[in-house]
């Protein structure tokens, strides 16, 4: 493909977000000029499917996003491997970290999110790793043959879920350090962060909570051999896995004066507050339909709608971003769950739940709507009861069935229930791998 200097359309950003704005402006444009810059040089991949890398479950080939031709295909320029390091959004165009520039007409900003690592004693040191890239599972995988017993993960949250279940499958002792009380503590509530660490527990891992790592240390100065607690406690261990959480990757827009709150701020058709600049993902702060404002809510569905609205509207289809929220599907050693919108209400939210042993529904009300769900153990119906959330249904004429084991499309009234038979807006759950966290 023939190299162009100027970008009808330039996409930062070679994740899910970039891909459904890319997809989006070839359905509306079949000919202006689209290029893609991603630091990482790897066709895209699905970021959740890290850790069925690093589990040696699936190789490169299936955790890729689209297929490897996606590019030629589509008439996409693909230039990977190469970072953008400023931006001039009064001259349009686009530094590179070779010195050279790419003008554009339209861009998005869809660069995802940097691992939040903390300062640590001995961070630095051999054997601690990030798990958000590919590169990072890469990293990992090459360090295990070099022959590792015990493995820290800092951080119990979703990030850290997924690679301890990698870990064990590859036959590592894990324990998890977590600084809140409970893991999985900003998508769970109380009761069903009890059943996962329950799970965890099961299965040989070590849930130490409530606690930090102060040190991370080493006998001889050179690779990890340990770490030690706030509390002086020492645990051996051979790998050390950072996974605190992702932050938005704003330095670019920061550096251009694209206005920024925790991330990049976007109205309903992806727009920035600089002319022609766009942005999606994980560092995008858009629309969430729960709280009714801005959020950051980096899953994968969300970063590809956002996306697609962003395309279309960079490509002159005026598009309107419907909203999102926090969902995530998971399965981690067994245990199914799936949770979404509010799982911890303030005390004036209603909530509707039912506990039979290992299966756990809670669903969260306000004046008659669904504003969130967690659903553990049983996920047959969640789909259903999210359908309701993201429709705005009112439920009271229903709502202390949505907890029931019985509950279903027959517990719905005949109005309900026919819309959806005849067009489902959520007919299951979504799948752990399209909606987990590092949406990009």
């Amino acid at each position: 493909m023939v190299r162009v200097k100027k970008a009808k359309y330039l996409i930062i950003g070679n994740s899910a977000g970039g891909i459904g704005a890319a997809e989006a402006i070839r359905q509306a444009d079949k000919a202006g000029t689209v290029v893609m810059i991603s630091a990482e040089p790897y066709p895209a991949y699905s970021r959740p499917l890290i850790s069925e890398y690093l589990a040696h479950r699936y190789p490169l080939e299936k955790i890729l996003y689209r297929p490897a031709d996606f590019y030629d295909k589509n008439g996409i320029q693909a230039i990977l491997g190469r970072k953008v390091t400023q931006l001039d959004t009064g001259e349009h165009t686009a530094s590179l970290e070779d010195g050279k520039r790419m003008a554009w007409e339209k861009l998005l900003l869809a660069t995802g999110g940097l691992p939040i690592l903390p300062q640590i004693k001995g961070i630095e040191r051999s054997g601690v790793f990030a798990f958000v890239t590919l590169d990072d599972a890469r990293a990992i995988d090459r360090h295990l043959y070099g022959g590792v017993e015990r493995a820290v993960i800092i951080g119990g949250g979703l990030i850290g879920m997924s690679v301890a279940e990698a870990l064990v499958k590859r036959g590592v002792k894990v324990t998890i350090v977590e600084m809140k009380e409970r893991v999985l503590n900003t998508i769970l509530d109380q009761e069903a962060s009890a059943l996962v660490e329950q799970r965890l527990e099961q299965v040989g891992v070590k849930v130490l909570t409530g606690r930090t790592v102060a040190e991370i240390g080493s006998h001889s100065g050179g690779a990890v051999t340990h770490i030690v607690t706030d509390d002086g406690a020492t645990l051996p261990c051979e790998l050390v896995i950072m996974a605190i959480g992702v932050q938005p990757r704003t330095q670019l827009a920061s550096g251009a004066g694209i206005r920024i709150n925790r991330g990049i701020l976007v109205d309903h058709r992806m727009a920035t507050s600089c002319p022609d600049v766009y942005a999606c993902g994980d560092v995008a702060e858009a629309y969430d339909f729960v709280y009714g404002e801005n959020r950051l809510t980096p899953i994968l569905p969300n970063a590809y709608l956002g996306g697609r609205v962003a395309g279309f509207n960079m490509a002159g289809v005026t598009t309107e971003y419907p909203g999102g929220t926090a969902m995530n599907s998971l399965k981690y050693f067994g245990l199914a769950i799936v949770s979404a919108g509010m799982a911890d209400p303030p005390a004036d939210y209603e909530v509707v739940s039912e506990k039979h042993g290992p299966a756990y529904k809670k669903v969260v009300l306000k004046d008659g709507l669904v504003k969130g769900m967690v659903f553990a153990g049983d996920i047959e119906k969640s789909g259903i009861v999210f359908g309701l959330m993201k429709d705005k249904i009112n439920v009271n004429g229903f709502k202390q069935a949505l907890a029931a084991d019985d509950f279903g499309l027959i517990s719905l009234s005949e109005e309900i229930w026919r819309a959806y038979l005849e067009a489902p807006s959520s007919p299951s759950a979504p799948s752990a791998a399209s909606s987990s966290v590092m949406g990009g």
